[in-house]
């Protein structure tokens, strides 16, 4: 397998450590995120969706003008523009970047964010929208005339197939959800399925969840796991920074009054409860940021330099995991630091892997 790796950036400089606390809007600092990971040798990195900061899709147009290869994941989240203009809008910036669009489509976890933006639907009733919202989406980009849909949540006639994908059939699902109703939808529509950082025997028996509803539809999708990695020249002092790192986070919580609360996304609850194993699971797997902020995001770490965290890494590779997506406490400087030692060890790790695997499977 081609081994796929995947950042992030953001608007404006910042994290759990270190909040931001300037302009939400920082063109100068996306550039440099942007040819940072370029420079790494990433190969996309995502762009957030945040009820309280700037649009996506519109930080993604600035990251694809700034970089040539460096492809994009847009955080996307259904029911906040209709369907016709997104399938338009986003086929334009697919065609603007030359094919390096993906979509992270994100139904939403958190009922107080998602009123932010004017949407008052329950668990279930989201996730039957973002089906729908997709099945549109993809008829729109594959169709020649122009296309009718009616649904429980969307109604238009003669929506115009005008704006063409770069990227064919259509531009690329990426999607996340570990709830049955997540589950069914990415069964049917996610070309690359994404899980958060949990142990090794929780991971394998998500793959093989999904992996079988996505079967019934007679699809295969690739799976995407993300961690924090915190990664140092000895194993010694990755452990010394991720202790500074809790600190810093700690502090920073109470800074700003952050209280931790019980949170209402089934893949938050998974990556707690995976914490109340310890402190530390597989040997480097890290809870302790999960744990002190509730979990609410992608908050699990691998611990170690940079071949230990590559071959942690390899044991999800050999799950079938084929993509990983790391971003780490300090954005710009430990993208920086992956990619002059964390990625390349991933990708010589991984394909040492598939050269211990090729004699067995002929």
């Amino acid at each position: 397998m081609s081994v796929e790796i995947i950042g992030m950036i953001t608007a404006a400089q910042g994290s759990e450590v270190d909040q931001p606390s300037g302009a939400a809007v920082d063109p100068a600092f996306i550039t440099r995120m942007a040819q940072a990971h370029e420079t790494a040798g990433f190969d996309r990195a995502l762009i957030g969706y945040f009820s309280n900061g700037p649009e996506g899709s519109l930080v993604s147009s600035h990251v694809a003008a700034a970089t040539q290869r460096l492809g994009i994941l847009l955080a996307y989240r259904p029911g906040v523009i209709a369907a016709p203009l997104a399938a338009r809008q986003l086929a334009t910036l697919d065609q603007f970047s030359r094919g390096r669009l993906a979509l992270n489509v994100v139904s939403g976890g958190n009922d107080a964010d998602l009123r932010r933006d004017g949407d008052f639907l329950d668990h279930n009733a989201r996730y039957t929208r973002t089906d729908e919202y997709l099945e549109a989406l993809k008829r729109i980009w594959t169709a020649d005339t122009p296309v009718d849909f009616t649904g429980d949540h969307y109604r238009f006639e003669q929506a115009s197939p005008a704006v063409q994908t770069w990227q064919k059939p259509h531009i690329p699902i990426y999607f996340s959800g570990a709830s049955d109703a997540a589950i069914d939808v990415a069964a049917r529509h996610a070309d690359t399925y994404m899980l958060w950082g949990e142990p090794l025997d929780a991971v394998e028996a998500l793959v093989a969840r999904v992996r079988a509803a996505a079967q019934r539809h007679g699809r295969k999708p690739r799976f995407s796991i993300s961690f924090r990695p915190i990664v140092a020249d000895t194993e010694a002092q990755a452990w010394a920074r991720a202790d500074d790192v809790l600190r810093q986070v700690k502090a920073t919580r109470e800074r700003l009054g952050l209280r931790t609360e019980a949170p209402e996304n089934v893949g938050s609850q998974r990556l707690l409860a995976a914490a109340q194993r310890g402190d530390v699971v597989d040997e480097r797997l890290w809870m302790g940021v999960a744990k002190a902020t509730g979990a609410r995001w992608n908050s699990t770490a691998l611990v170690g330099t940079a071949e230990q965290v590559a071959q942690s890494l390899g044991r999800y590779y050999a799950l079938g995991v084929d993509t990983f997506l790391i971003r780490g406490f300090d954005p710009l400087g430990d993208t920086i630091r992956y990619g002059e030692t964390l990625i390349p060890a991933i990708r010589r790790h991984t394909a040492e892997l598939d050269r211990r695997r090729t004699p067995q499977a002929a």
